[in-house]
């Protein structure tokens, strides 16, 4: 990063292809568009150009993105406000995909494949793991039953588990 705050092009390449996909993933996880991840991302080298000369050495390059990345997020969400209730920005998934020895950029993949979960079974499962709320608390906040809720979270997990089934099995799950 300090070559291409200096002006070296081909720097700034090699930042760009080492981390493409780990930006793009996470993007793309969070809007479950590619379109408008396309949009965000290109916001994000955008204001990375800008912002090449006040990056300061002491920063790890990644978590400085990532800073980035999420603002530009979170300014896109503003400005389509219908989409910010149902998108939670954990501080601990973005230090997640910052982390160079995560492997959370190769799963990007088998994430973008959530999108073919229905907004309801996405949103529980957002309700449930990302805020922690309990099945009464989710079933009241979707104005449906609590039982409802467990079978709309079951049928989701199950579908996640069948679109991430070959990872778990090459890595020793049953």
């Amino acid at each position: 990063m300090l070559a291409y705050a200096d002006g070296d092009i081909g720097a700034f390449l090699t930042l760009y292809e080492r981390h493409k996909k780990r930006i793009f993933g996470y993007l793309f996880t969070k809007l479950k568009n590619r379109s408008e991840a396309d949009d965000v991302f290109q916001s994000v080298f955008t204001k990375l150009h800008i912002a090449r000369q006040k990056y300061r050495k002491e920063i790890p390059f990644l978590p400085w993105i990532f800073t980035i990345t999420k603002n530009n997020l979170l300014d896109y969400l503003r400005k389509k406000s219908t989409y910010t209730k149902h998108i939670a920005i954990s501080e601990k998934e973005v230090e997640r995909y910052a982390d160079p020895t995560s492997d959370t950029a190769h799963n990007s993949v088998a994430i973008s494949e959530l999108s073919s979960l229905t907004a309801a079974q996405r949103q529980v499962l957002e309700l449930r793991f990302n805020e922690g709320l309990t099945f009464r608390e989710i079933s009241a906040q979707m104005q449906t039953t609590e039982d409802n809720t467990r079978q709309i979270i079951s049928r989701a997990i199950r579908k996640v588990r069948k679109l991430m089934g070959g990872n778990e099995v090459r890595h020793g799950g049953n």
